[in-house]
């Protein structure tokens, strides 16, 4: 098994003339300006465009200015595995296959995911134009740090699975982005204050690249209250992550460093084992050690 990867064929801009390929294109959260002069063209050319939502295909084809000559079929979550067959047929046959979501990018807490595998399962042609992502948005507004992070989709819908999903999440060190939907934002963002700190930071980005673009950041406590009283729109939650434990007061550790001398190991490699197992500088250990000797 073995997938190769491409850029779109001749007719869409590049790549090599009646190669099939599947195309991956981010479309605008919200603003149809965000939209990228690649995702116009390859509308206007692909044989077949796979839409998460046919209307709002031909809504934002008509802000761009572009007619979609290819055949256009729906593609949400549930007919994606029906659509396989056929689109893996045009493919195979040659056509460059389209594949766009309501919003960001496809395969993202988004249908695509599974025609991708079955491409890459049979070695066909896979290729994406990058774009907005509700995901990286939010992050980047976030104000969190974003060295380090980690995407959970959507939360589990039903209250206890949600619950152990969001205990998973208490050692999480990482900024942790998730989507949530406005009618359960409230229940989630409650049982998030109680079990993992009212005191934890997150920030509720509602509604990004639109008119009405709202980002709170505040504590898990602060933003349960608020939603409480009913939220709309796109939601994306960034949460930080679990602060990290102070490390251990250096005079604590001489115990463990002198058990391991009386077992016969020098003092230089305790002292190095257990500051290195617990971060704490090794000169002060062994001050620590020697002065307790």
């Amino acid at each position: 098994m073995g997938g190769m990867s491409g850029s779109i064929s001749a007719k869409c801009g590049g790549g090599s003339e009646g190669a099939g390929i599947l195309v991956l294109a981010a479309t605008p959260l919200g603003d149809s300006r965000d939209a990228s002069p690649r995702l116009a063209e390859a509308l206007g050319c692909a044989d077949v465009v796979a839409a998460e939502d046919t209307r709002r295909l031909r809504a934002l084809a008509t802000a761009l200015g572009v007619s979609v000559t290819g055949r256009v079929v729906s593609h949400y979550d549930a007919v994606e595995t029906a659509r396989l067959p056929v689109l893996l047929a045009a493919i195979r046959g040659g056509a460059t296959v389209l594949v766009v979501t309501d919003a960001g990018m496809p395969a993202v807490s988004d249908p695509g995911f599974r025609l991708v595998a079955a491409c890459v399962q049979e070695g066909l042609r896979v290729s994406c134009l990058p774009g907005p992502s509700a995901v990286t948005t939010a992050l980047a507004v976030s104000g969190l740090p974003c060295d380090r992070f980690c995407f959970e989709g959507f939360p589990p819908r039903r209250a206890g699975p949600r619950q152990r999903w969001l205990a998973g999440l208490a050692g999480e060190e990482r900024t942790c982005v998730f989507f949530e939907s406005p009618h359960r934002l409230a229940a989630t963002l409650a049982e998030a204050a109680e079990i993992l700190g009212a005191d934890r930071v997150a920030v509720v980005c509602r509604e990004l690249t639109k008119p009405y673009e709202e980002v709170r950041r505040d504590s898990l406590g602060a933003l349960a209250q608020w939603a409480a009283d009913g939220v709309r729109g796109e939601i994306t939650v960034v949460l930080s992550g679990a602060p990290l434990p102070p490390p251990p007061e250096v005079a604590g550790l001489v115990e463990e460093v002198t058990e391991r001398v009386s077992a016969g190991v020098r003092l230089k490699e305790a002292v190095a084992a257990v500051a290195r197992a617990h971060g704490v500088p090794q000169r002060e250990l062994y001050q620590a050690a020697v002065d307790s000797s």
